[in-house]
């Protein structure tokens, strides 16, 4: 096991109606508040009224900026920044998903920045600071409500990136599973597969000895496995949003990474798919997921074994480890496509045209992934694995 340290200073604010309280969470970092979200879902549903009352009761000064999309573009985060710095924005609350939360982040530290956002994601400066940032949560999903990472995705070049600091941590997450009634069940089951990539990242390690961080990740993918269904089919099942909602937070705030090194791969490849065909990041990480697996595996059989027997309960064949290996593999396939995920670039309209560019892309800076790395040849080949 590695040495770690693990912190995590967001508060959790969890349960029904717990949206009321974002104004006196708010007050405790600042007057003048940047409310950043998506389209127009927070305003159908009521939530944006909700937010905007308890701000104001608060005697909270609210400054607006809307529009953030999947895969959040940093044209609108350099809006953001604009704004925060000629208004003097103490404060920046997100209302939405991961890519509302992310935009968010990407003003925040740019707002103590004098050079351009971008900098941070091309590795030519180096995050400090950033402003407070509170979340109300609206789609489990990415876990960027309790992580210190953003993505953010560049127009020019298509280039898809990540950066991460301790400071972008949120100071408070509001989760109501109510608030996540509505969305589309394409949606949800986006968010399902993203959460249960963060795990499996995190699970496929070189580490040995790490039975307790590999049991949380096995109890939090049955969870998720347990409940995807319900939440699809009956999707105002409080108990079964509660479970996913939650699930979703555990899978990237890093518990789960304690004591090992995580491999994240499967999420570098997929973010030059999503950058340049701005597929939902989800449905991108079930295509690209198991194909990685099924380039990888021969690495540690042992490790896909232990995968294919706690997770989806496969009896392990000793006359035949590999069998059980790929038996995994496919089970999780099945998995992602009984809850509507593509499991091929194909069914995705994804063509070949633009593997080597992807793959160079990819790998410019450095090799993917610790479990295997990974060069631009490599990349490729996953690429065919998943057509």
């Amino acid at each position: 096991m590695q040495n770690f340290i693990f912190q995590n200073a967001t508060k959790i604010i969890f349960g029904k109606e717990t949206e009321l309280q974002v104004g006196q969470e708010t007050v405790a970092f600042g007057k003048k508040v940047l409310l950043h979200y998506g389209g127009g879902s927070i305003k159908e549903s009521g939530l944006y009224d909700t937010v905007v009352e308890s701000l104001t009761k608060q005697g909270i000064e609210i400054f607006e900026l809307g529009g953030v999309k999947p895969n959040p573009r940093v044209s609108l985060v350099r809006e953001g920044v604009t704004i925060c710095k000629e208004n003097q924005i103490d404060f920046i609350l997100a209302v939405g998903g991961g890519s509302v939360i992310d935009s968010a982040k990407a003003i925040a530290a740019a707002v103590y920045y004098d050079g351009d956002v971008w900098d941070f994601f091309e590795g030519k400066a180096n995050v400090t600071d950033c402003l407070p940032i509170g979340v109300v949560l609206t789609i489990p999903a990415a876990g960027s409500e309790t992580s210190g990472g953003t993505v953010i995705t560049n127009e020019d070049g298509w280039y898809k990136r990540a950066v991460g600091h301790e400071s972008m941590r949120p100071k408070f997450a509001i989760l109501n599973p109510v608030l996540t009634y509505t969305l589309p069940s394409y949606q949800t089951a986006c968010g399902i597969t993203d959460m249960i990539a963060h795990i499996l990242e995190r699970y496929f390690t070189n580490e040995k000895n790490v039975e307790l961080t590999d049991r949380l990740c096995e109890a939090t993918l049955k969870t998720i496995i347990n409940n995807a269904h319900t939440v699809i089919e009956e999707p105002t099942n409080y108990a079964a949003r509660a479970e996913i909602m939650w699930a979703g937070t555990l899978a990237h705030n890093d518990l789960l990474s304690t004591g090992r090194i995580g491999d994240w791969a499967s999420h570098d490849i997929e973010h030059e798919v999503s950058g340049i065909y701005d597929i939902a990041h989800g449905a991108g990480l079930a295509i690209i997921f198991p194909a990685w697996m099924k380039y990888v595996y021969k690495h540690d059989v042992n490790r896909f074994i232990q995968f294919a027997n706690r997770v989806w309960d496969i009896e392990i064949d000793l006359n035949n480890l590999e069998k059980t290996a790929l038996a995994g593999i496919k089970k999780m396939e099945q998995f992602f496509s009984s809850i509507g995920m593509p499991i091929t670039l194909s069914e995705a309209n994804i063509g070949e045209e633009h593997f080597e560019e992807m793959a160079k892309k990819g790998t410019e800076r450095w090799p993917l992934g610790n479990f295997v790395k990974l060069h631009q040849s490599d990349v490729v080949n996953i690429y065919k694995l998943a057509k």
